[in-house]
């Protein structure tokens, strides 16, 4: 989950950061971005030169440079809190992650974000209400499309959170974000174990494809393996196969291919550890050969479960089939 929070000044947004810090999520600021710019630059930071620097950043770059940056730190396994949102296009950077993304925006009466902001007596921060509200009037929207747009950013909001009150009131209601933003999608059992596969096959050194195979009993992977060369012979990518360096044509001097296939290698590697595979589910990259689908057979495997299909041998197919071992495609879920 990824919920960014955006807001105007003193609204109560750095409570809701911190809220949801104290439960797990991870905090992001795309203002870092620009903090490390005025480092850079050797200047104190200060509230307009943080929008100057902030619009000078999305003209040279883009108007979604700042979550685009911030986008390459984020893993798939955390929840994230991302503030200083302030630009639809950083928005819609955000939004294209492909994880479920949520925008807050956390508002207030003007007056009471201006008795926060001398509470807190920040350097450069507006003397009066009326500076507020001009300074705040060239962020909430602009002619340049590189400026601030916050207007346009409320409008995209999925949850408006009042903050008028005290912080509990505020707290209660992103508690109520949090209780019902949990229909978050686990990949079901053949996307989990393909996607197993297919990293697998990122330790295949064949140079002509990468394969992998994955081998599950009870939802258990007891074997997994990849294409290329045997055990202690000299790797295809470092010229091991004459067949695969010389990029022969598909399907023809086989006698030549000294590669091993994925599928064989995680039935072999099963043996070879003196690991029962019968009864189980293969899981694979490509749908298997002639060859491999005898070992798979005669193996007791009880399932096929591929993802691509180059040159479906319908030999292999019909043998399967004939032998009672279901055939299933599965496609590999989005990255």
């Amino acid at each position: 989950m990824i919920l960014g929070v955006s807001g105007p000044n003193s609204a109560g947004k750095g409570e809701v950061v911190a809220y949801l810090q104290a439960r797990s999520f991870y905090p992001l600021s795309l203002s870092d971005a620009i903090r490390e710019e005025l480092r850079r630059q050797g200047v104190d930071e200060t509230r307009e030169r943080m929008i100057e620097t902030g619009r000078a950043m999305r003209a040279a770059h883009g108007p979604g440079v700042l979550a685009a940056r911030l986008a390459a730190t984020i893993q798939p396994d955390r929840n994230y809190v991302i503030d200083s949102i302030r630009h639809p296009a950083e928005v819609e950077a955000l939004r294209a992650l492909g994880t479920k993304f949520q925008l807050l925006w956390v508002d207030a009466d003007p007056a009471r974000r201006f008795e926060r902001m001398r509470t807190r007596g920040r350097p450069g921060d507006p003397d009066s209400l009326e500076r507020l509200l001009a300074l705040e009037s060239r962020e909430r929207g602009s002619e340049d499309a590189a400026m601030q747009q916050l207007d346009s950013v409320a409008r995209l909001a999925d949850v408006q959170l009042r903050n008028d009150g005290d912080l509990a009131a505020l707290h209660a209601q992103v508690q109520h974000v949090l209780e019902t933003s949990l229909g978050f999608v686990r990949p079901g059992w053949d996307a989990y174990f393909l996607s197993i596969a297919q990293v697998v096959a990122s330790r295949s050194n064949c140079v002509k494809r990468h394969v992998g195979a994955v081998i599950a009993r009870d939802r258990r992977i007891v074997s997994t393996g990849y294409n290329g060369t045997p055990r202690g012979v000299r790797n295809c990518n470092e010229g091991g196969c004459p067949r695969c360096n010389s990029f022969a044509e598909s399907g023809t001097r086989l006698d030549e291919c000294l590669c091993s296939h994925g599928e064989e290698n995680a039935i072999i590697q099963a043996a070879y550890h003196g690991v029962s595979v019968r009864a189980g589910s293969l899981y694979t990259t490509f749908f298997p050969c002639l060859f491999c689908t005898k070992l798979i057979i005669n193996a007791g495997l009880s399932e096929v479960v591929y993802n691509g299909a180059y040159h479906l041998d319908r030999r292999a197919e019909s043998l399967l089939t004939e032998a009672g071992v279901v055939i299933r495609h599965a496609p590999l879920p989005p990255r």
